[in-house]
């Protein structure tokens, strides 16, 4: 791999040309910080169109995995990885002082919230501060991570000014373009999925529009990095305010007799004016049960009221308790506390056939479950076993059990919290005491389903 290191490499607009013939030859050194399920498929994307990739990841095992050539995201074939690395292109390291060697280093670190529900934001700080030590005139920095309108201007740009010594703008170049992944969707992926971009000023997304267009296929120019921040909150409160809105449409139909799922089959048959979103046990994943809480952070500062957001969250954040009060319902029917019964958990990710356990209710679940006193284990093909989760740190670290007539039988419920297709939900229904089902698996009534 090229070592691209300059300390003499010209800033302003002859800084810009240099970076530009660099980006267009496919020169330019990607450095990509942060191997998660943003950053690993970006840099493969960088690294498959040509371009020499260098990954940074505070995880050791992550980065000897992909020094095998191996993959720790299900989605994510090891052969891509293996290609990668095999052809020299893709090099991943632990070492943060390689920092100054990458033309363009993109951020792409956790955004997670405090137990305030506040912004978190030390690992972009952190980052931003390894960055400052040694970044070099010509570099060109773009923040991927989820934020708040103004973290790339007014958090990022005077962490990276003060502590190199550079100019944003005339020695160094800024932007913000968020990321859109949406793990495990076979229709879209880091390639195909249309990137916005916005500099923190006209030079700035001039070139991260070039870097991004030069791998990707389709780039979104915005006016300003602010705007870029703002797109990626509005897309995820979108869907957070619909989601809440379906989840408060179900505790209503339920107590009305009426199943959320037909209602929603029936009115998905809408050619116009209905886009459909489906209730669940809680939001899950990095984006929407987090992106929300950024905004309302933030809209205080400018004394601007977000009730709406706020309604939605409350609405979202009361869903698990809502779940484990229909189990406890469904357990007196049956003359059983929940309190000594076994509970099975089918699925830990927040979503359907993938092994992305972020924000998942799940863990919110399995935690109230522990409370009141139940028995827990729990089913995920693509989980094998429970990780340690940042916000639910004390939780057992549990083992997938085999979903087995027998270890069905054996639990006085089952709950379903992440519909899994390679489950047999048939055969599940004829061994389970009872289901609990969060997720619409069952339309028909059954004597031992109860839909939460």
């Amino acid at each position: 791999m090229p070592n691209p290191v300059s300390d003499v490499t010209p800033a302003g607009p002859a800084g810009k040309d240099a970076l530009l013939h660099k980006i267009d030859t496919r020169q330019a050194l990607i450095g990509v910080v942060g191997m998660g399920y943003v950053g690993l498929p970006l840099a493969l994307s960088f690294s498959e169109q040509g371009f020499p990739v260098l990954g940074f990841d505070v995880d050791r095992e992550k980065i000897d995995s992909l020094g095998r050539g191996e993959s720790y995201i299900k989605h994510i074939g090891a052969d891509r990885v293996a290609t990668a690395a095999a052809g020299g292109r893709f090099q991943a390291t632990a070492d943060f002082a390689r920092l100054s060697e990458p033309d363009a280093v993109l951020i792409a670190v956790p955004t997670p919230l405090t137990r305030q529900r506040e912004p978190d934001m030390q690992y972009v700080r952190a980052t931003a501060e390894l960055l400052a030590a040694r970044l070099r005139k010509g570099q060109l920095v773009v923040l991927e991570s989820t934020t708040y309108p103004g973290t790339t201007d007014e958090l990022v740009r005077p962490i990276l000014e003060s502590g190199s010594g550079l100019a944003c703008g005339q020695d160094f170049f800024l932007a913000f373009s968020p990321e859109r992944e949406d793990p495990g969707n076979p229709a879209f992926n880091t390639l195909t999925i249309p990137k916005v971009v916005g500099g923190l000023d006209a030079t700035t997304t001039d070139l991260a529009a070039r870097l991004y267009g030069a791998a990707l296929e389709h780039v979104v120019r915005v006016s300003s990095a602010g705007v870029a921040e703002a797109t990626k909150l509005t897309e995820n409160i979108f869907r957070a305010v619909n989601i809440a809105l379906v989840n408060e449409l179900k505790m209503i139909y339920d107590r009305m007799g009426i199943d959320i799922w037909e209602v929603l089959d029936a009115a998905s048959t809408k050619p116009f004016g209905f886009m459909r979103f489906n209730p669940g046990p809680g939001l899950g994943g990095h984006c929407i049960p987090l992106d929300p809480f950024y905004l309302t952070w933030k809209a205080r500062e400018f004394k601007a009221s977000t009730r709406f957001i706020e309604l939605a969250g409350e609405v979202n954040i009361g869903m698990p308790r809502y779940v484990i009060d229909k189990l406890i319902q469904g357990l007196n029917d049956r003359q059983k506390p929940l309190k000594g019964s076994h509970v099975l958990l089918l699925g830990l990710a927040y979503k359907k056939d993938i092994d992305d356990p972020r924000e998942s209710p799940s863990f919110e679940l399995l935690e109230l479950l522990l409370e009141h006193g139940a028995k827990v284990s729990y089913h995920d093909p693509h989980i094998p076993t429970a990780p340690t989760m940042r916000s639910w740190p004390e939780l057992p670290r549990l083992e997938s059990v085999p979903l087995t007539p027998e270890v069905v039988r054996a639990a006085d419920a089952v709950l379903i919290a992440t519909d899994h297709s390679t489950i047999d939900y048939e055969a599940l229904a004829r061994s389970a005491q009872l289901i609990i089902d969060t997720r619409g698996v069952y339309r028909d009534r059954r004597p031992n389903v109860v839909k939460a």
